[in-house]
């Protein structure tokens, strides 16, 4: 039942304490799995304190159980171990803290312990963490690389040593975490939260040598899962050896068997990159070389040619042809105007023989009267009148001093001849 509380009627500390005890002693004893995240033994005491936390998230309650029945376990139970509890939740009023009184405590063994990294697996995959889709490609040359890893550790040395050999001028953001026991997972997790907000960070690796499914339990931890999923920084992990295969290397964009090969994956080396260059520019050159041989070739078959051997060739025979030619339009043009200058020579003298100049000369006379009229009669004129006689070479002026008409000939020169009809 709910206390009846008011401004006015308020309960003590203690009545809420004892009602928060009454609740938490009527919800009976659980089962309860966790990570044992702390052990205390104190000297003395008949009672061992558990520090039991939540595998996912940040959760943690005390448990306390008989020494007795702790120290009697067939597997000593030590920090980091993942256990099932049997036990009674209690509620200390004077205080105020909830705790778990352990009745039974089962270690989970290997085959339970893959058997739930198995069913994990499947829901995380059902979701689409490990989907293949999602992977990003790695960096050809990263400008840093961050490094998660427990300090001072043989994986760290293996991945700085083998990067550097591979590419000397490599640099290296070293990220230091515990690579197992209880913080191992939460100090994993804030070094890739770390080394994803740095700037010129271009991929991740998470390195950690062999060990026990125990061991690499941590790197199987459902949170650290999802954080690598929600990174945008490309992620390697290089956990345990080959055979290991922690959830980490499921959701990681790369898998690198060894710490060794996470080096060999996230930088080229520089040997090999050199053999690349220098084949490439041999291959080059071959290209380069046999493309100008054969160009060279052509260009020796063209000049080879009679007509680019020698181009005078072309223009010799064009010159007699051309010659040819302009002694052919010579006669053609010498022989028209032989026959222009014949036919101007038929029309000039046709012209000749029209003209009047050519009858003059031939001892004929124009006679024309002072007005210049030609006279073709002896009609009209009197004696004494002057008169002009055209003639081949010129003019006579005259006078006239007796006309003498022709008495065969008709006084009307516009009548017939009389003498013409008859002789007709």
């Amino acid at each position: 039942m709910a206390l009846e509380t008011s401004p006015a009627a308020p309960v003590a500390v203690r009545t809420v304490a004892n009602a928060i005890g009454g609740w938490i002693d009527r919800l009976g004893a659980v089962w309860v799995e966790g990570q044992v995240a702390q052990l205390s033994r104190r000297p003395g005491m008949a009672t061992v304190f558990l520090t039991l936390r939540d595998t996912v998230a940040d959760i943690s309650i005390t448990v306390t159980a008989a020494r007795s029945y702790v120290d009697g376990l067939a597997t000593p139970l030590v920090e980091g171990a993942s256990i099932v509890v049997h036990a009674k939740p209690s509620y200390y009023a004077n205080r105020g803290t909830l705790s778990l009184q352990a009745r039974e405590i089962r270690m989970v063994g290997l085959g339970e312990l893959l058997a739930r990294l198995e069913q994990r697996r499947q829901l995380l995959a059902a979701e689409g963490l490990f989907a293949a889709d999602r992977k990003r490609d790695l960096p050809f040359l990263p400008r840093c690389v961050g490094l998660v890893t427990s300090p001072g550790s043989a994986a760290e040395r293996d991945v700085l040593e083998n990067a550097r050999r591979r590419w000397p001028a490599v640099r290296f953001e070293v990220a230091a975490a515990a690579m197992q026991g209880t913080r191992c997972t939460i100090e994993v997790i804030e070094a890739l939260e770390r080394l994803d907000r740095h700037p010129e960070v271009d991929v991740v690796v998470v390195a950690r040598g062999g060990g026990s499914v125990e061991d690499l339990l941590p790197f199987s931890d459902e949170g650290l899962v999802r954080v690598v999923h929600r990174m945008t920084t490309p992620v390697v992990s290089a956990i345990g050896h080959e055979q290991d295969a922690p959830l980490l290397d499921l959701v990681a964009d790369v898998r690198a068997s060894t710490p060794t090969d996470a080096a060999k994956l996230v930088v080229p080396d520089v040997a090999e990159e050199l053999r690349g260059v220098e084949w490439a520019r041999d291959r080059l050159r071959t290209l380069v070389r046999g493309t100008v041989e054969r160009e060279q070739h052509a260009l020796d078959a063209l000049r080879s040619r009679p007509a680019l051997a020698d181009p005078r060739t072309l223009v010799a025979e064009r010159v007699t042809e051309l010659e040819l030619l302009r002694d052919r339009a010579r006669r053609t043009l010498g022989h028209r105007l032989d026959r222009a200058s014949d036919d101007l020579a038929h029309q000039r003298a046709r012209a000749r023989a029209l003209s009047p100049l050519e009858t003059l000369r031939r001892g004929y006379a124009v006679l024309q009267d002072a007005d210049g009229h030609v006279l073709t009669s002896v009609t009209g004129l009197a004696p004494g009148d002057p008169v002009s006689v055209r003639v081949a070479g010129g003019r006579v002026h005259a006078t006239t001093a007796r006309t003498e008409p022709d008495p065969d000939l008709p006084t009307d020169p516009s009548e017939p001849e009389e003498h013409d009809e008859q002789a007709g």
